[in-house]
């Protein structure tokens, strides 16, 4: 039961996190877009006020006017829309996620001891050192050399380095899998956190100055915009990291670390195309066809380095497995999930019936996958793992 309840956590946590996350990334994506689209005010009215950027649009049949004041409007609307729920509810749902899927089973989900035997309490305490470390150290970048001359590009590389470093650590602590996710949830959290203390509070301060009638300082809305322009950029890796888990090929790779880090890079870059676009088409900066061009021949480079052997041709056919001696290699890789006194997934092996019903399944994910056994816990060969395959591809007879 305990087993079935948590799937249904599993799934609902997961149906509303995808849903915060759209809309949490697509507010981003549009305000990124809305800030590089502005164009200078040709109304003297909106030039008085203290407008520095406009936009007409039209979307659904009817025409848009979004406009951005260089500091502040001179007086506050009634109604003020807030973009922080957004952000907020992805994490909360997020972090909801990862606590019942990874952390309350970490000896089953985060520790693999093939890459480090420690105990699941000493997994789950570093994945949750891993959230609040780098969100730390990040911080710091970003308060040290932020505001210098060349700010950005000391900060950019800095955290480049801090990420690398990060995802070298996952993947030589945790399982491939959990490691690709955390790193993933490392990113989200300090994206979220850049909400929460600084861009959402800059923003209170300034709207508290404007209702206290004082001098609004710009300092604010600089701070806010620069984490806001790094979170938009660690959005495809986390997106990336986060959806890795479903292919075995990614996180699996010996130099797992490297094919995250590669793949995160190509986001990246591939974003940065996206946000200088729109001023490129303005005339404001050089077509960014290369930051594309960049991302895309990383992706196709990595692609090209994972893709498996071709197989050696097999002049004879294949010798067919037969039930009784598959089932010793079941009994001793997949029962201990999959038995009378376990059943993972509500899918049971320990029985002539059920590994017919399952024999699809049992291929994917023991085979062409190798999701399973997670993490190899059972420690499963590569000859067990070919004698399953020989046996499904020569008829899965169970009788």
């Amino acid at each position: 039961m305990e087993s079935y309840l948590l799937d249904w956590a599993n799934l609902l946590l997961r149906w509303v996190h995808v849903i915060t996350a759209i809309a949490w990334v697509g507010s981003s994506f549009y305000f990124v877009f809305l800030d590089s689209s502005l164009t200078p005010p040709q109304d003297e009215d909106l030039k008085r006020q203290g407008v520095s950027g406009e936009l007409w649009a039209v979307h659904g049949g009817g025409f848009y006017h979004p406009v951005k004041f260089a500091v502040s409007p001179p007086k506050l609307p009634a109604h003020l829309h807030w973009f922080y729920w957004e952000s907020y509810s992805t994490w909360l749902t997020g972090f909801s996620l990862f606590t019942i899927s990874y952390l309350w089973s970490a000896g089953t989900y985060l520790v693999d001891k093939s890459v480090m035997a420690w105990s699941p309490a000493a997994a789950g305490a570093a994945a949750l050192g891993f959230l609040v470390l780098f969100w730390l150290a990040y911080d710091a970048i970003c308060r040290s050399f932020g505001q210098r001359r060349n700010g950005d590009a000391i900060v950019g590389a800095l955290v480049a380095l801090l990420v690398v470093l990060a995802s070298w650590l996952a993947c030589h602590w945790f399982a491939g899998r959990a490691a690709f996710l955390l790193m993933g949830a490392m990113l989200a959290t300090s994206m979220s956190a850049n909400v929460f203390f600084w861009i959402i509070p800059g923003q209170r301060t300034v709207v508290a100055a404007l209702k206290a009638g004082q001098p609004v300082d710009p300092i604010h809305g600089k701070r806010g915009k620069q984490r806001s322009v790094h979170n938009t950029y660690f959005t495809l890796p986390v997106l990336f990291a986060m959806l890795s888990n479903h292919y075995s090929f990614t996180y699996s790779h010996p130099q797992n670390w490297l094919v995250l880090v590669l793949m995160m890079f190509a986001g990246a870059a591939i974003r940065q195309f996206f946000v200088l676009r729109h001023g490129y088409k303005l005339g404001r900066n050089a077509h960014p066809w290369r930051y594309a061009l960049v991302g895309v021949a990383v992706i196709l480079g990595v692609l090209v380095w994972l893709a498996p052997a071709p197989a050696a041709p097999s002049v004879a056919a294949p010798q067919v497995v037969d039930y009784k001696v598959l089932q010793p290699v079941l009994a001793q890789r997949c029962y201990p999930c999959h038995g009378a006194l376990v059943q993972m997934k509500n899918v049971r092996l320990d029985s002539p019936q059920g590994v017919a019903s399952h024999a699809a399944m049992l291929y994917q994910q023991a085979v062409v996958t190798r999701n399973m056994p997670l993490n190899n816990a059972t420690g499963i060969t590569d000859a067990e793992r070919a004698l399953i395959q020989r046996w499904f591809e020569t008829g899965a007879k169970v009788d």
